[in-house]
């Protein structure tokens, strides 16, 4: 019995070995994972060499941290989606960029027009109240698309109380428009206006909405000490 009670012993013992590395490594996976994905994200900002291409690098940091927290909480449905539209760049630039942060492609860079109240060249000033004219920073889910007086549109929900929750109400949505052409930017110098919307050329604008309708991330950047202080999002 003695013998028998030892051999068991002995193998229950080898058995908890065998446990404790089994979580040991699974752990270590897990761990591995995450800080894996973190230099992903950095990564994508550096293969896709988005700064040469002016999207500062805060912004980028800023749109990840709003998006993993959208993620989080379970407000967006295409979790492979962020679109940025970077406002310290001026508007015969093209400043918006839409990533897909699992293949780590850019799916589209181009032209976005801000409010005619916002400034000329560059957008400056920024409003969350109807009639203002400005656009309003911060971050958004897409809505879903619909035929407008602007021909299909895409609505955007402001996330942000006090900086951009009106976004509905004030009928800020993502629309086509001539004025937001090159070639406008080109003649002028600067983009057309809009009303606040963040306007895309006519162009690409149903190919773009297609891709980001119906629950993805859109954040617009402005550097502004203020936005940071108040933001839950980053």
């Amino acid at each position: 019995m003695c013998m028998i009670s030892k051999k068991i012993q002995l193998v229950l013992f080898c058995l908890a070995i065998a446990s404790g590395f089994s979580f040991k490594e699974k752990s270590t996976a897990i761990t591995n994972k995450r800080i894996s994905a973190s230099h992903f994200n950095t990564a994508i900002y550096e293969s896709l060499d988005l700064a040469s291409l002016g999207l500062s690098k805060k912004a980028y940091d800023w749109a990840l941290a709003g998006y993993e927290r959208l993620k989080s909480s379970g407000q967006i449905i295409q979790e492979h989606i962020i679109s940025v539209v970077d406002f310290s760049l001026p508007s015969n630039q093209k400043r918006l960029f839409v990533i897909d942060v699992l293949k780590g492609e850019l799916l589209f860079h181009t032209y976005v027009s801000h409010g005619k109240n916002s400034g000329k060249l560059m957008a400056k000033k920024f409003s969350n109240k109807a009639s203002s004219f400005q656009s309003s920073i911060g971050f958004y889910t897409t809505g879903e698309p619909y035929e407008g007086k602007h021909g299909l549109s895409l609505r955007l929900i402001g996330k942000e109380k006090g900086i951009n929750d009106k976004a509905f109400q004030r009928g800020i949505v993502i629309h086509g428009a001539d004025y937001a052409e090159e070639s406008i930017a080109a003649r002028q110098g600067y983009l057309g206006r809009s009303l606040g919307c963040p306007a895309v050329p006519q162009s690409i604008h149903r190919e773009l909405i297609a891709t980001i309708q119906n629950g993805s991330c859109f954040f617009i950047y402005a550097p502004m000490l203020g936005y940071s202080k108040r933001s839950k999002f980053i």
